[in-house]
Formats: structure tokens, sequence, C-alpha cells
């Protein structure tokens, strides 16, 4: 794999953030509830519980963690345990719109914070107990990569929803 030349900068990741949230609103404002709270399989996430791990990971990892950095030198992070935290939180139960309109409140936030962000900024950080020192340059290149790795993720339910019911149709896009 190439390396870019290279990361995005803070106010590119800002303008990106939203597209995650815009993409969701429009698919999953589309979609009936039977579909967005079906699980792929028993340990899987349903489409809302993708969006409340959204939720989770903005104010306990990335904007959060984000917002301890200028409180310390080096702070620590805590760790979070996702699948824990989805349980608790229910989010199947909900109706999806409850939940787009949570983390669409967040991501304005978000989007506010990272646009303040000074270059100075990004090379701050602090401790996470198990991967090291996170810098906010790192955390937000992440944000990135983990927005659209979940977008895919409740793109591919809404796929595998609709896969036994194409028939023959199967044909034209066996996996």
């Amino acid at each position: 794999m190439s390396v870019p030349a290279s990361a995005l900068s803070a106010v590119e990741v800002a303008n990106l953030l939203p597209v995650t949230v815009a993409a969701l609103r429009t698919e999953v404002g589309s979609l009936p509830e039977r579909v967005v709270g079906w699980h792929p399989a028993p340990d899987e996430w349903c489409v809302k519980d993708v969006i409340g791990h959204l939720i989770e990971a903005e104010r306990r990892g990335f904007a959060g963690r984000i917002r301890i950095i200028p409180s310390a030198d080096s702070p620590t992070f805590e760790r979070w345990d996702p699948p824990a935290i989805a349980r608790l939180r229910g989010d199947c139960t909900k109706p999806v719109t409850v939940l787009l309109d949570e983390l669409i409140a967040l991501r304005q936030d978000s989007v506010t914070l990272v646009r303040g962000l000074r270059e100075a900024d990004l090379d701050r950080g602090g401790e996470h107990p198990t991967v090291g020192f996170l810098r906010v340059r790192d955390l937000l290149a992440e944000w990135v990569y983990h927005d659209r790795n979940h977008l895919r993720q409740a793109l591919a339910n809404v796929q595998t929803y609709v896969w036994p019911t194409m028939g023959n149709a199967q044909k034209f896009s066996a996996p």
C-alpha cells in the first residue's frame, strides 16, 4: 500500500464529518424500522446499533478525547467496551429518527471543535492504555476511517437483508 503524501488537514476532516451523517440520514431515513432494527446474525449489530456506536465513539473516542487533551500535558484516555455499551444503550428499541437526531447534534458540535483546532493542537495527545500515545492528528485520521467503516457496515446490513429476496437476480451479484 502506498503512503499518501500528506494527511488530511483538520479543515478537510471537518468537511468530511457531516458527510457520513448525511449518508446515514438519506439511507436510513428511507428504510422501514424492521430493516434498520434487523440483525444479520445473533451477535451482529443492526443499523440502529451502528448509529448508537457512532454516537458513543463521538462522545468517548474522537471528540471526547480531543476535548480532554488540552486539560493536561499527556492525559490518559479511558478504554470502553463498545459491545457492552451497545447492550446498555438498547438502541434497537429506539426509533431510528431519535438516534439520527442525537448523532446529528453531536456531529455539529464536533465539526465546530475540529474547525477550531490549530496546527499546534494536532501533535498534542494522550496515552491510551491499549494502543499507546495518540495525537489529535491520529484521532482525526481514525475518525474518517471509522465513519466510513461503519457506514459500509450499515449499507452491508441492508444488502444482506434484501439478498434472500432477490431470487435469480442473485446471479448478477453473486458474492
